[in-house]
């Protein structure tokens, strides 16, 4: 436990923080797939939100059709102001496509569609449904610091479980290549991403203004190009975190199509993305080996710290993994953010209306 402040505001919780925040003026956001329906964690997520009462709760749900009527039937069952978007229905997709923003579709695409819809309210937190430590302080945590004049707000955590040390992509490749990029540049940016205790949470809350006025990612990388984003619009003065304990989540393969080596491609994209926005240079010829050489001291240390506390630790898998995320260290494709809200071809009203008549007919 510490008690020091990085270059945006950092709020710790010394053993039992429950700050007053403005749950009833917010839209919790909370994106899912199939795959959390009637889930342990998941279950656990939305019960605890019902002891919380915010404002609204919106789920940004991906699946099939056939599957949308039995979850948004689990979905009434909890005590909670609750609204279902479906994202992936066929006239909200045709809406899309007509507007222009057809392509890939994922959590940030998700996301997107519902800050649109949650920006009617004067506040928006954001978080996943895996988390199976969530406790209902979490939210008013979030929230708290926008009462205060903060227009963003980033959780953090141990990813500390059963002895072990996680939270990979971010020790192995998030924080050692900011790292690298900071030792070759002084930039306000560089700072600015360094500065967040652990920059891959998904929980997050923001203004109204803030969520309309992000550009947001379409699939992996969308944590970090918010905080990209966040960097543009609310700055250090703007931007706070806050101190959410431990948190337990899922737990995700290196390799495959939804490993970390593939989300490293996603996060490095975003990055870097944002980094080169705010005027630096990366010297891309040089800066995969520069990541390298910063990963190695990060896995020193990573392993030094396990040691110090008995943990199970596996510095060969951990040395690999290296190995894998230096493919990621290129410079960003394409622009395929979604527009912010304030400058889309078309409004959050035509979603609604669309992803509402969509639930009809499957319902």
């Amino acid at each position: 436990m510490d008690y020091t402040q990085e270059r945006v505001a950092t709020l710790h919780d010394y053993g039992d923080a429950h700050p007053d925040a403005p749950v009833d003026r917010a839209t919790v956001v909370v994106p899912m797939t199939e795959r959390e329906y009637a889930g342990l964690a998941a279950e656990g997520v939305l019960s605890t939100l019902e002891d919380v009462d915010p404002g609204r709760v919106l789920v940004a749900l991906r699946a099939p059709a056939e599957r949308v009527p039995a979850f948004c039937e689990w979905l009434e069952g909890f005590d909670l102001s609750l609204d279902v978007l479906w994202c992936t229905g066929p006239r909200l997709s045709a809406l899309l496509d007509d507007a222009g923003l057809a392509g890939e579709s994922g959590k940030g695409r998700d996301v997107w569609l519902a800050l649109g819809l949650a920006a009617r309210s004067e506040y928006v937190a954001l978080h996943d449904a895996d988390a199976a430590s969530y406790s209902e302080r979490d939210v008013p945590k979030l929230l708290a610091p926008l009462s205060n004049d903060f227009e963003f707000v980033k959780g953090y955590y141990a990813r500390v479980e059963s002895g072990r040390l996680y939270g990979r992509l971010f020790r192995l490749f998030y924080e050692p290549l900011v790292d690298a990029l900071a030792d070759a540049h002084d930039h306000d940016v560089l700072d600015y991403l360094g500065a967040f205790r652990y920059a891959l949470a998904g929980e997050c809350a923001m203004t109204a203004d803030v969520a309309r006025s992000l550009r947001v990612q379409r699939r992996w990388g969308l944590e970090v190009g918010t905080l990209g984003e966040a960097y543009r619009l609310a700055g250090f003065s703007g931007s706070a975190q806050v101190d959410l304990g431990f948190y337990e989540h899922d737990h995700r393969a290196v390799s495959g199509p939804t490993g970390l080596g593939d989300m490293s491609e996603g996060v490095g994209d975003a990055l870097l993305r944002a980094v080169e926005a705010a005027g630096v240079d990366p010297a891309y010829d040089t800066l995969a080996e520069r990541y390298v050489e910063a990963a190695r001291r990060f896995e020193r240390g990573y392993a030094a710290d396990a040691a110090f506390n008995d943990f199970t630790h596996e510095p060969a898998a951990e040395h690999e993994q290296v190995e894998t995320y230096r493919e990621a260290v290129s410079p960003p494709g394409p622009d395929t953010r979604l527009p912010a809200w304030v400058d889309a071809p078309l409004a959050p009203a035509d979603v609604r209306e669309a992803a509402a008549a969509d639930l009809d007919a499957v319902r």
